[in-house]
């Protein structure tokens, strides 16, 4: 099973869609719907006209939280836009590739370790640990099954995600492109440091 998914914040309710306003509490449910799973942004008066029990109570659910919605900022267009581990993330979930399952997994944790995405959640479907993480600061959410990483797997994934952070994602092929050294596969300017052995994110 590959599970990945990232689902972005609504910006309006998905009850009563009224648009939400810079600053607005509103709620996120996350619900089980066949193969896939589904969130649902709704604001605070439409979550106060169902009580927490009956929610929790709906076929599939599987989590709630609630978060502070911020209405988004032009960005800048950058002429040559810099990959960073956010964005080889984003790039490896749209390509839904099982290959780079462990890779992706890798930067998830090193993303939260960095606090730029926290678990909201984590359980278990069809024997598989999946964590669910948000970006605090887009509301996006991700879902990312745990490859279950053996200890001799992760040389091989480090030497991955370093490969990665360096060069970028699928980057055009040149005559001079040469392997990374091995002294420097486990590293790269953006962590500050070797890559460590991968342990299980805490939900906060």
């Amino acid at each position: 099973m590959n599970e990945w998914n990232i689902q972005s914040r609504a910006h309006a309710c998905q009850a009563c869609t009224q648009p939400f306003a810079d600053q607005q509490h509103y709620h996120t449910l996350l619900l089980e719907q066949g193969a896939l799973l589904c969130r649902t942004d709704i604001c605070e008066p439409c979550w106060q006209k169902q009580s927490a029990e009956t929610t929790r109570d709906q076929a599939g659910f599987i989590s709630h939280w609630q978060g502070v919605y911020e209405a988004p900022a032009a960005q800048p267009v950058e002429a040559i836009p810099k990959d960073t581990a956010e964005t080889i993330l984003r790039k490896l979930i749209e390509q839904n590739d099982p290959s780079h399952a462990p890779a992706a997994f890798i930067l998830a944790v090193m993303l939260e370790r960095k606090r730029i995405l926290k678990v909201k959640e984590q359980f278990k479907r069809e024997g598989q640990r999946v964590f669910v993480y948000e970006h605090p600061k887009t509301g996006d959410i991700f879902t990312i099954a745990d490859p279950n990483l053996h200890l001799n797997q992760l040389e091989a994934v480090q030497q991955d995600v370093a490969h990665l952070l360096e060069h970028g994602l699928n980057p055009p092929a040149t005559v001079s492109d040469q392997p990374a050294p091995a002294s420097e596969s486990g590293s790269h300017p953006e962590n500050g440091s070797t890559l460590e052995a991968v342990t299980a994110p805490s939900v906060n």
